[in-house]
């Protein structure tokens, strides 16, 4: 393990350790564990730490195609998973979109005004006249009591039957490969946005560069795969994988990067 943990950050090992926590849990008690929704860096984490062991296996679900946020079932090999298991309920917002516009972050927003933690709803989807959003069971009822108005906008929401479509993903994830001298976060931008160090570097100085969801100013700052970074203006990058180096001993780096399905 020590090993293992050599390779993650050190801001990474409370997850860490939750995680083995975790582990411990379905070892001592036999019995699946269900987790909170995770994003990828999370549940890249996840994977190589209860990918040693041979007893026990994961799956992830967050209901929509390509979701996200995820939650993940920790499991013995007895065990086979359904999806009833990972406890989730999709929501669709009903509001008057005649007069109004919801976007993304007022319904992420209007979510955490509601005091719920960020683990307990994984995706929200939304397009010109349909929001959905999927939540943890535990947690379905006090949503839909409490979700009453986003913004100034009255909103009524309801959980979806089974037949009803869900929101497909308007993003879609293009592949570019790169060559980069390191795996510095201001080398990165700098190489995939096409722009000087200079500039990669103020604009992480600036505080318009998040990493996995949390904003970093550091300039030195090392990625990882399985890393999600987002720069304000320039939308967003996966780090895909890394292929070893080339003769002069550059980084082969694989990368997504998010564009709108038109």
């Amino acid at each position: 393990m020590e090993h293992l943990i050599q390779h993650f950050r050190k801001d990474e090992q409370p997850f860490i350790e939750q995680v083995v926590g975790w582990q411990h849990e379905v070892e001592d008690r036999y019995a699946p564990k269900l987790t909170d929704f995770l994003d990828p860096r999370q549940r890249f984490i996840v994977a190589s730490i209860i990918g040693q062991y041979d007893t026990l296996k994961i799956a992830s679900a967050g209901l929509f195609e390509d979701a996200e946020r995820q939650r993940m079932l920790i499991y013995p090999t007895y065990f086979e998973p359904l999806e009833e298991d990972f406890q989730l309920t999709v929501f669709t917002i009903q509001y008057p979109v005649k007069f109004v516009q919801l976007r993304h972050p007022d319904v992420l927003g209007a979510l955490l005004s509601l005091g719920l933690d960020r683990g307990k709803f994984g995706d929200i989807r939304v397009n010109d006249h349909l929001v959905q959003f999927v939540v943890a069971n535990e947690i379905a009822e006090y949503v839909r009591l409490h979700l009453t108005g986003i913004g100034k906008v009255n909103v009524h929401v309801e959980s979806i039957k089974e037949t009803e479509p869900l929101l497909q993903n308007e993003e879609e994830w293009l592949e570019e490969s790169h060559t980069v001298s390191s795996m510095r976060l201001d080398v990165i931008i700098s190489t995939i946005l096409k722009i000087s160090r200079q500039k990669a570097q103020a604009l992480i100085t600036g505080k318009k560069v998040r990493i996995n969801w949390t904003e970093r100013d550091t300039v030195a700052f090392e990625l990882q795969e399985g890393d999600i970074l987002s720069v304000r203006g320039s939308g967003r990058i996966k780090i895909m994988m890394t292929e070893g180096r080339t003769k002069k001993d550059k980084i082969r780096l694989q990368i997504g990067r998010l564009t709108q399905k038109s």
